[in-house]
């Protein structure tokens, strides 16, 4: 019998390492950051994971070797009990007016000069006027009076009166009720308003959860080292299961259409986001293709989302690649009726 080579047996070693890793990180979506908050980070890797599983199933593959079954039955599980980390076009076209859904995390609109281009807030506003969606929700929004939307109603809250950023809804459509979480102690914030469409009246949250923080242009993301780094991690975990737990609770009080979008700062693989998701669709799973990258970093992160309640219609989901921020725009078609 030939043995295997000290290479192989080194391989296959990682190979269980990184198989378990992503065994153990569906466990995530139901363990509370409350609780295990360290284990959370793993969501955020996650998508790391497949790729990683997925290169080691191709290298058992072209040699042949019985070691693909680890790597190939873990994929199959994720598969079936995961979120997608790939999705292929599932593009609906039904008669009947659509109702377009934009969410965009502009990054105060290059208020702090993170990208050298002086023309970029127009360069994003531009954008979203041409893309005329229904309904636009806007987080790290920069209220500027240089800022101009074609929208006759709006709900915009700021953290006070003199720190001009925060959150803004924009639509189409009479806005007959609107309001704010207000977290404390937060940068961040959650807002909604109730708009009048037809018969129809669809509440609209428009969510931005505890910040990352992520400086993807520094070692150890702008933390001194990786104790640090998972240190301020764990701190903002706890703080987004508060968040969540809060949202929550005032989600219960509407029993109408609902649309809950914006920027989670988590992943689909996290307990965050299958809390938000709970009885609702993710447009990007209806109708999206590709990685659905909302991220613009070097691995595919999904960390922005358009979700609805189960009795919308999604017919259409796009991630745009303008790089206009560190965060990519996306849009859904949803049909109501």
């Amino acid at each position: 019998m030939k043995k295997k080579s000290l290479f192989d047996t080194f391989f296959f070693f990682l190979n269980s390492l990184f198989a378990a890793l992503l065994l153990l990180s569906f466990l995530l979506p139901y363990i509370s950051p409350k609780s295990f908050s360290l284990f959370a980070v793993i969501s955020l890797f996650v998508p790391v994971l497949f790729i990683v599983n997925f290169l080691f199933l191709i290298y058992w593959i072209l040699k042949l070797k019985k070691q693909l079954v680890i790597s190939a039955l873990v994929l199959i599980i994720g598969w079936f009990i995961s979120s997608p980390f790939y999705k292929f076009s599932d593009t609906t076209e039904t008669e009947g007016e659509n109702l377009k859904i934009m969410s965009y995390n502009v990054r105060m609109f290059n208020y702090y000069k993170w990208n050298k281009d002086e023309h970029l807030a127009q360069k994003t506003v531009d954008f979203i006027n041409h893309k005329n969606p229904d309904i636009l929700a806007i987080q790290e929004f920069y209220a500027s009076p240089e800022i101009h939307f074609k929208y006759l109603y709006q709900y915009i809250k700021t953290k006070s009166k003199n720190n001009k950023f925060g959150l803004a809804i924009y639509s189409k459509y009479p806005i007959v009720n609107s309001g704010s979480l207000d977290f404390k102690n937060s940068g961040n914030n959650i807002i909604y308003a109730d708009i009048l469409k037809n018969k129809d009246t669809l509440r609209v949250y428009n969510v931005h959860l505890e910040s990352l923080s992520i400086n993807t242009n520094k070692e150890y993301f702008g933390e001194k080292n990786n104790e640090k780094l998972l240190g301020r991690f764990e701190t903002v975990f706890k703080k987004q299961a508060l968040q969540v737990e809060r949202f929550l609770a005032h989600e219960k009080s509407w029993k109408g259409k609902e649309i809950v979008l914006g920027d989670f700062n988590n992943t689909a693989y996290s307990w965050v986001y299958r809390k938000i998701k709970s009885n609702k669709k993710d447009a990007f799973v209806e109708a999206g293709e590709g990685f659905g990258k909302t991220f613009n970093y070097s691995f595919p992160m999904r960390i922005d989302f358009i979700l609805t309640s189960s009795d919308i219609q999604v017919n259409q989901f796009t991630t745009f690649d303008e790089k206009f921020s560190d965060h990519f725009p996306i849009q859904a078609s949803l049909q109501l009726n």
